[in-house]
């Protein structure tokens, strides 16, 4: 069952006439008839066949690479490694979500001085045959001075830890420390008395606190890293490649081999999965340094393996909280510390983390902390709503934890705590336009709520929060000479953007969403774009079409108004037609068909651009109610039961919003139940593939419930859109452990909850 909650604005909402509906998405028919172009699809006149070399060890000094045996083998027609790449400074760079330094991109991409995990790249060849170049990669010979490696997030920290980078100092440290560290930066937030509120006994009346730990999950997205690249005689680049940022892969490439951008031309594929992690530069560069080495077109595509153990994975941590509330429910003080693996190079979501840990309640005294630190394993990448989950874990466990000591009902309790428009959140923002406190409301009236539970099964709620984001987009529509339009946009499309900008589109033309076509353009067809990313591309684009639109409307008038010969103020927009509203010039409306198809004489093609930096994203608020089904012989737990609630502005395509809650719940009950990274003694990761690592399948999940609460549009977007693709993952790790540990009767605090961990929570429970 999926629900849409009441809309104040009820009579503009009637006045719409595409944004609300449920059209047809525009990729589906190739994508399941397989037309679709992926990555990996393309292929090109002399195209060559990419590998890479990857370490064998979780850390040690590279002494040297002999690739003269590789470069002689007949059919191979490149080889590289870190000495065909620039050395670059340790400056930070945009192109990616997440924190990260030119050195440290390059240095992914190919291991300079040192391998830093098992699957870091040393070398990569260009051969003729897939056989040929995997045949030219064993004869590269590299040697190696093996070293101590780390692979958990407080042996990393602890002191005496084998250090990964000599000149690594931590960050956001007074005095700046003089020793080098894994620990890359500390960050601080807060506000109020901590230590004082926790001491006063008028105040803290009941205290709870706890550790939670969670293990490094990926991404899950089906289509591996892949790219094909290709540099011309004529010293321009081009790149067509699986990206979340056509934009992001030309600014890395270019800085990271030391090219104009205006030379390189990157063409974003249909992309298979992204959710984060494609929003970085891994074979990107290495194919282009190939095929700029021979001058042939170079095609890379990552096997399953590789993409586990040298792309990114969203981090593991421990988290630390404790909240004091009075016995009335009111909590008075929070506190929480984080300590976020990074993998190879600084730059976890540790930010993120603590920014949103909070971000739901209006507590007087917040302290957090958070640690950056790296460890030999590969460097994080993002993954939806980055960090958010993991530290709503934590303090959703605890809230949890705190309703049973109150001996209160759960979401009473966080409506007791609840922010409301106008209060500042501990991040510095202020709540504008938000309903958390309604999406709490429409979870406690839901049926499922008061539903009666089962012997044997478990109930949990949770809540999560995600900013959301706007930044730079831009957008093109142009108006076709029988009177469609087409969308010209500048963001990949991985949650059904297109859809949603031609409907807008659509609704601001006037058109029926059948004359709308959207389009995502290369790096030479459109202005600059940020990352498909942090639920953006909806608002931000999102905006850059509307003006684009708006900008064709008002030439539409104008073109309208010069064939009536009437004064341009006199001439309306209304269901895509212009009117004349001049009483002493009746005219009969004009379609857009029809100024169309005069455009010659009215001044040209009929079109219009936008590029925006959009502020005001509205953020978004989720609460979600998890039944969860507990086999006491075995430890096997089953979802039997989710609802999910979010706080969506409005939703432009209700069908898509619901699919990115539903795939939100779907990747976060795999995170809380199955999913980790498992490595051996020597950093070796044992499950590198879908057959060992385990991600819920369909008859793993039930069907999953969403209310898309519609109560609070977002003012500063034209349609009242915010973003919805971050906050549904935020809650599920807790809603589903809270269940699960009101089933065993004891707190259930380290993820993944596989079988052989409840068995022992059990255990513990009998005594």
């Amino acid at each position: 069952m999926n629900d849409r909650a009441n809309i104040p604005a009820a009579a503009q909402a009637a006045a719409l006439h595409v944004v609300g509906t449920r059209p047809v998405r525009p990729d589906g028919a190739d994508k399941v008839t397989g037309r679709a172009n992926f990555g990996a699809d393309l292929r090109l006149p002399g195209m060559l066949t990419g590998r890479v070399k990857r370490s064998p060890h979780a850390h040690a000094r590279i002494l040297g690479i002999d690739i003269a045996a590789a470069a002689a083998l007949p059919g191979v027609k490149a080889v590289v490694t870190a000495a065909d790449f620039p050395a670059l400074a340790a400056v930070a760079v945009e192109g990616g979500e997440g924190a990260a330094t030119l050195r440290d991109v390059s240095s992914n991409c190919m291991a300079r001085d040192k391998v830093l995990y098992v699957g870091h790249a040393v070398a990569a060849v260009a051969a003729t045959s897939a056989a040929i170049a995997e045949a030219a990669l064993a004869l590269i010979e590299v040697r190696y001075e093996a070293l101590p490696h780390v692979i958990e997030v407080e042996a990393a920290m602890a002191p005496g830890a084998p250090l990964l980078h000599e000149d690594l100092r931590t960050k956001g440290v007074t005095p700046a420390p003089e020793a080098a560290s894994n620990v890359a930066e500390k960050i601080m937030l807060g506000r109020g008395d901590v230590a004082a509120a926790f001491v006063d006994p008028a105040q803290a009346e009941v205290v709870v606190e706890g550790r939670y730990v969670t293990a490094a999950v990926h991404q899950g997205y089906i289509e591996p890293h892949a790219c094909v690249a290709s540099a011309g005689a004529d010293g321009q680049h081009q790149v067509w490649v699986s990206t979340q940022g056509q934009f992001m892969v030309r600014t890395l490439c270019a800085k990271l081999l030391g090219i104009a951008p205006s030379d390189i031309r990157v063409t974003p594929a249909e992309i298979g999965g992204g959710f984060g992690g494609k929003t970085t530069v891994y074979l990107e560069p290495v194919a282009l340094a190939l095929s700029r080495k021979c001058g042939r077109p170079v095609r890379m595509v990552m096997t399953r393996a590789e993409v586990f153990e040298a792309s990114g994975p969203t981090s593991g941590a421990v988290a630390e909280v404790k909240l004091a509330a009075r016995r009335d429910g009111r909590i008075v003080a929070a506190e929480l510390v984080l300590k976020f693996q990074a993998g190879a190079f600084p730059g976890s979501p540790v930010g993120p983390a603590c920014m949103t840990a909070f971000a739901c309640y209006d507590i007087e005294h917040v302290a957090v902390t958070g640690y950056d630190v790296v460890s030999n394993r590969p460097k994080v990448a993002a993954y939806r709503a980055p960090g958010a989950p993991i530290s709503a874990f934590a303090v959703e466990s605890a809230m949890d934890e705190l309703a049973l000591k109150l001996g209160m009902d759960p979401i009473d309790l966080r409506l007791a705590n609840a922010v409301k428009p106008g209060i500042k959140a501990v991040y510095g923002a202020t709540f504008r336009e938000i309903a958390f406190i309604d999406t709490l409301r429409a979870i406690q009236s839901h049926p499922h709520y008061r539903a009666p539970l089962p012997a044997g099964q478990g109930r949990g709620v949770a809540c999560g929060f995600w900013f959301n984001a706007g930044g730079e987009s831009s957008a093109a529509v142009h108006v076709d000479d029988d009177g469609g339009a087409t969308v010209v946009s500048s963001s990949p499309d991985i949650g059904g953007s297109r859809a949603s900008l031609a409907m807008m589109a659509a609704e601001t033309l006037g058109l029926p969403i059948e004359r709308v076509r959207a389009v995502v353009a290369d790096t030479t067809a459109i202005g600059f774009s940020g990352l498909t990313g942090g639920s953006r591309v909806t608002f931000a684009t999102g905006m850059a079409v509307v003006q684009a639109a708006q900008k064709v409307v008002d030439d539409l008038k104008r073109r309208a108004a010069a064939t009536w010969d009437c004064s341009l103020e006199h001439v309306e927009w209304r269901d895509g037609q212009a009117r004349c509203a001049d009483p002493e010039k009746p005219q009969p409306p004009l379609g857009l068909k029809a100024l169309a198809a005069r455009s010659a004489r009215t001044g040209g093609p009929i079109g219009a651009e936008a590029s925006i930096n959009a502020q005001g994203a509205g953020p978004g608020f989720a609460v979600h109610l998890c039944d969860v089904a507990l086999d006491p012989e075995t430890g096997r737990s089953t979802v039997v039961r989710y609802t999910a609630a979010q706080d969506v502005g409005r939703a432009i395509h209700p069908s898509y919003v619901e699919g990115q809650i539903q795939g939100g719940v779907a990747q976060g009950i795999g995170w809380a139940l199955n999913e980790e990274y498992v490595y051996d003694a020597q950093g070796v990761q044992q499950n590198p593939g879908f057959l060992d690592y385990r991600m819920p399948v369909t008859s793993d999940l039930p069907m999953i419930d969403t209310i898309l609460v519609e109560t609070a549009p977002n003012s500063r977007h034209p349609y009242g859109a915010k973003g919805v693709g971050e906050a549904p993952i935020v809650p599920p790790l807790a809603a589903v452990a809270n269940a699960l540990s009101h089933a065993v009767g004891r707190r259930l605090a380290e993820l993944p909850l596989s079988p052989p961990r409840v068995l022992d929570a059990l255990d513990a429970a009998r005594g």
